[in-house]
């Protein structure tokens, strides 16, 4: 007998019909009339329940079946008599695939995301990280839909780079050298590297999209990028994905249009196609998430210098507002909180903040004509702060040239880079948006550890 999914099964009106699940038991209600197992294959976040006569099934094996075994059942579909649910399979027989035994460390009972960090690789079979996965998948499609839709080509970048895009050299080093052998020896010498020089894991595909958007007019990356940061926070990972599209021929103002209309699509996406799942975390996890990303959609986002943000702080800060990093003089680098207090209590709907001073922004940002900000485009997003990064670049040969020599940075790592600048430039600009930062807002969780399926982080690189 064919299988059928348990999300398909639910949402079935065909009554009467021989039906074959198959998933991992939620839980087991014995009496001595009947068995209720509730069953899930991952497929919703809703149950099926199994209903069994005791009496034509042996004792002990249905006794056996416990939180967390794996089973196939065949019954009958039937029209539920309970409340909640539409339908349930009245019981034929069960085979089952495997047991669990009682030290199973996702039993039926509240445990806190701390605890089941720990067992990353059984975490996933819970309702709460079923939903997150769900919701994740769902966004990853919302992403190349979007994109697909509006004439982007799907361009995959390198992993493996000999430059760094963001020049903060926090980069994980890629050698196939005998590190045990380099040390004694006390120089290394990258001739005998696998690539002849020092290599790294990318932390962003953006300079190679550039060389995309610049051949075929409007690109997106979506892949892994590493960070080696010694962060522990609930915002930071070593191994994360970005989503990162390139545009030729588009300004700031178009830029943030861009940035505007993809966000709240891939919102709006998660609404129309998550509605079991994100109800769920609605209710379990956080009681205003549905409405937050209502909110999303219904205003247009502000849009405001830094220059203007700052002073909005400073006031605030003056009012008698408290920032755990003071806010001090024009030209330092916000934080989340100042990031969030734009967001959450001035302006109560999302910001996309623009011309940051250029010496807190990368070397390929396009300056003002001022000569001290350039042209970012940063939207800024509550509970989050910055989800998405972004910036006209500098299409310039001669100034993005001085900007790598003002920076101390190495001109031959970039003379592939400098090229698109010397051969028939053009304007272009991009921005990069943080996936799991997406998830943890479209899902209310509290840790960016737990909206990607198994978290790198400092000292941790199980599973």
């Amino acid at each position: 007998m064919k299988r059928t999914k348990v999300v398909d099964a639910l949402a079935c009106t065909d009554f009467g019909k021989d039906i074959n699940v198959r998933g991992w038991v939620r839980s087991h209600r014995s009496s001595k009339a009947v068995d209720f197992i509730a069953l899930n294959d991952g497929s919703t976040i809703k149950n099926i329940q199994v209903v069994v006569d005791p009496s034509t099934m042996d004792a002990e094996a249905l006794k056996s079946i416990t939180t967390g075994a794996c089973i196939s059942v065949n019954g009958i579909l039937v029209e539920s008599q309970g409340k909640g649910q539409t339908s349930e399979i009245q019981c034929k027989d069960i085979e089952i695939y495997g047991l669990c035994p009682s030290d199973y460390p996702m039993q039926k009972k509240g445990q806190s995301m701390e605890y089941m960090r720990k067992y990353g690789h059984m975490r996933l079979r819970t309702n709460t990280f079923g939903a997150v996965f769900r919701i994740r998948h769902n966004m990853a499609m919302a992403i190349h839909q979007y994109f697909h839709e509006h004439g982007f080509y799907y361009f995959h970048t390198p992993l493996i780079t000999a430059s760094d895009c963001e020049g903060a050299g926090n980069m994980f080093q890629v050698t196939t050298l005998d590190l045990d052998r380099v040390a004694k020896g006390g120089e290394v010498d990258y001739a005998n590297d696998f690539f002849g020089k020092p290599t790294h894991l990318t932390v962003s595909g953006q300079l190679e999209g550039e060389l995309g958007a610049t051949s075929l007019g409007a690109i997106y990356t979506f892949g892994p990028t590493f960070r080696a940061e010694n962060s522990n926070t609930p915002r930071h990972l070593a191994e994360f994905w970005m989503v990162e599209p390139e545009v030729a021929f588009i300004d700031q103002q178009e830029l943030m249009d861009l940035e505007e209309d993809f966000i709240k699509y891939c919102v709006r996406w998660a609404l129309d196609n998550c509605k079991d799942d994100l109800e769920f975390l609605n209710q379990m996890i956080d009681k205003e998430l549905i409405a937050r990303l209502e909110g999303v959609l219904k205003d247009e986002f502000v849009r405001l210098t830094y220059t203007e943000g700052f002073e909005i702080l400073k006031k605030a800060q003056e009012n008698g507002t408290k920032f755990e990093f003071p806010v001090s003089e024009w030209g330092m680098d916000l934080s989340s909180e100042h990031e969030r207090y734009l967001v959450e209590e001035y302006f109560k709907r999302p910001v996309i903040m623009t011309d940051y001073p250029s010496e807190i922004k990368s070397f390929y940002m396009k300056k003002n004509a001022d000569g001290k900000t350039m042209q970012g485009t940063d939207v800024l997003f509550p509970r989050i702060g910055e989800i998405i990064g972004g910036s006209v670049r500098e299409e310039s040969y001669e100034k993005l040239l001085d900007e790598i020599h003002t920076r101390g940075m190495k001109e031959e790592v970039y003379d592939w880079y400098l090229d698109t600048r010397k051969y028939g430039t053009c304007p272009h600009g991009g921005f990069g948006l943080g996936f799991e930062r997406l998830i943890l807002f479209v899902t209310g969780m509290q840790n960016i550890r737990d909206v990607i399926p198994f978290a790198r982080t400092p000292k941790n690189a199980e599973f």
